[in-house]
């Protein structure tokens, strides 16, 4: 992700020119990550309720999203004007942590799968409506810098629920914690939204800069 935003930054700077819109390699990419991505968010969902849900820890989890997502659609309205980021892939996170409550018990495989498809083949006019767009299903994809819409993508966090649900009864999830490289991998996931956060400021901050000297 921080290489992809690397490369993303250096072409929005035109320092290099590359074609995320099109370019399969790119579009590729993105799809891999964004995957990855939401595929442990759902294995981290199913982990952090297989013992009974911690109400206050969600909510304070939640707040902390929603803020995170108000704060990068600001952001990027300042930067991008009409391309803002309004259903980006934090304003997903929030929502789709709500709705997989919903299938902490039943059904994650079945519905992920369906989900998946759902948004994979189904095209519609009347999701192209401006309230709409944050569902999916649209026949064109909205002018924004980063578009996670519930579907098909919401199908790729159930199956990581059901992912995190196999890992945690066969034990397979905490073997890796036994290493040193395991132990520093999960120290940066419990940190994983303030790298989120800070390393695009970070990154295109250093950019200008050395651009500009």
């Amino acid at each position: 992700m921080i290489l992809y935003h690397f490369c993303y930054d250096l072409n929005y700077l035109q320092i290099v020119s590359f074609d995320f819109y099109h370019n399969p390699f790119w579009l590729g990419l993105r799809t891999l990550i964004v995957s990855l991505f939401l595929g442990i968010v759902g294995i981290s969902l199913h982990l952090a309720s297989v013992y009974g849900l911690r109400v206050q820890a969600f909510i304070k989890r939640l707040a902390i999203l929603l803020g995170s997502a108000a704060l990068v659609s600001i952001v990027s309205f300042l930067l991008f004007h009409e391309r803002y980021i309004f259903f980006g892939i934090l304003h997903f996170i929030a929502v789709a942590s709500v709705l997989g409550l919903l299938f902490r018990r039943c059904f994650k495989l079945a519905c992920g799968s369906g989900f998946l498809i759902i948004g994979m083949t189904v095209q519609h006019p009347f999701f192209n409506q401006s309230v709409l767009q944050w569902i999916g299903l649209m026949t064109y994809k909205p002018p924004t810098e980063d578009y996670v819409p519930l579907l098909p993508w919401f199908g790729v966090v159930l199956l990581g629920m059901s992912l995190g649900n196999y890992l945690h009864n066969q034990e397979y999830i905490y073997r890796p914690l036994q290493s040193i490289w395991g132990q520093r991998l999960a120290g940066m996931g419990r940190h994983s939204l303030l790298i989120y956060l800070l390393h695009q400021p970070l990154l295109l901050g250093g950019l200008w800069l050395l651009r500009g000297s």
